[in-house]
């Protein structure tokens, strides 16, 4: 297994690639690609069938590292002329994250569904705006949790859990470290104002984890702390969070996110997800089996008629893209709904100011 560098290069490939449209039938744009996730995130809708039309961003050099990978994308110099197309149905988006918000609204302005990189929002304020343009516009605004959109055994569990096989959920921790590669990261990433806290950031694929994996349509969230331990030298970057949360069906949940994957390690980080149920209880090794075979994808089941290890890598696929582009074209909900997208935005924000709160104490 290679070493993997940060999870801004995590972009991959079905084994297995199931188009679910022609060539032409559904036809997307890429505009501002300040995340490397934007790669994740257009790969797979063109696995999955789409056709990818234009790409802008104003700075040349990104426009150009993301046409050596999609060489038939046109370059355009102005986003106007992909929102004016009326051929694009969809503009992905990996924007520095206090734009995603008002960038997405002008999308669906223009009459285009949205799909950005996470987090979708800095500020609940910019929620309420993207709220109010979706109800009014009809258009979609979908978020790349890509920590279980595009990790078949992230998707693969919650086939197992939705068919009963661990009972009701009890418990869930979820965790998310990350390798911080500081010298690769923009300068955007360390200014708490243009990335939202690690909890906003990170931590939104913990919360659309506990949420969809659930069904729960809400939390109430009993702590959360965020620190900056070991990075002095960027007092704004938080490098460790936590939250702790009660969802509205009762399930306890804890996340734990941060930036202190070693450099030993052969992936970006080893995520891992826990489940405790009323029948039996699972472990989710998404990206490594650290000290084994190193292999991730691994699923560890134990149940009332014994154990298993499900390696589901090549098997599973990626079938949020496929289902996004039928939403798209049948306007309907399979793939993930507003209230879903928006609801797991509005815990991470709330989460953050409560630990932003804790932070800075009672004299502040």
């Amino acid at each position: 297994m290679t070493q993997k560098a940060d999870g801004m290069t995590y972009a991959p490939s079905a084994a297995k690639p199931k188009p679910v449209v022609g060539p032409g039938d559904f036809v997307f744009a890429a505009a501002h690609l300040d995340h490397g996730h934007i790669h994740g995130q257009c790969q797979g809708l063109i696995e999955a069938g789409g056709s990818l039309k234009y790409v802008y961003d104003p700075d040349p050099k990104k426009v150009e590292a993301f046409r050596a990978r999609f060489p038939s994308v046109e370059a355009v110099d102005d986003l106007e002329l992909i929102l004016d197309d009326p051929a694009i149905h969809l503009v992905a988006s990996a924007a520095v994250p206090c734009d995603r918000g008002p960038l997405g609204c002008r999308v669906m302005q223009a009459g285009k569904d949205y799909f950005t990189d996470k987090c979708p929002f800095t500020t609940l304020e910019q929620l309420e705006q993207a709220r109010r343009t979706a109800a009014e516009t009809g258009r979609k605004y979908m978020v790349y949790y890509s920590e279980r959109l595009h990790v078949e055994s992230a998707w693969y569990v919650d086939e197992l859990i939705q068919g009963g096989a661990i009972g009701d959920i009890v418990h869930m921790a979820i965790t998310g470290p990350h390798r911080l590669a500081k010298a690769g990261r923009p300068a955007w990433f360390f200014e708490k104002a243009k990335y939202g806290g690690i909890l906003t950031d990170i931590c939104s694929h913990q919360f659309d984890q506990f949420l969809h994996y659930s069904r729960a349509k809400d939390a109430e969230i009993l702590h959360a702390r965020v620190e900056n331990f070991a990075n002095p030298d960027v007092p704004e970057l938080e490098d460790f969070g936590e939250a702790v949360l009660k969802l509205d069906r009762g399930a306890s949940c804890i996340s734990r996110v941060d930036w202190f994957t070693p450099a030993g390690l052969r992936s970006w980080g080893d995520g891992r997800s826990f489940f405790i149920g009323t029948k039996g209880y699972i472990e989710v090794r998404k990206y490594i089996d650290f000290c084994r075979d190193g292999a991730g994808e691994l699923i560890l089941l134990a149940d009332g008629q014994g154990e298993q290890e499900l390696r589901v890598a090549g098997k599973v696929g990626f079938p949020f893209f496929g289902q996004l582009i039928l939403d798209c074209l049948n306007r309907t909900e399979k793939a993930m709904t507003q209230a879903h997208a928006f609801k797991t935005a509005e815990l991470s924000l709330k989460a953050q100011a409560v630990a932003d709160e804790a932070r800075r104490g009672p004299e502040a």
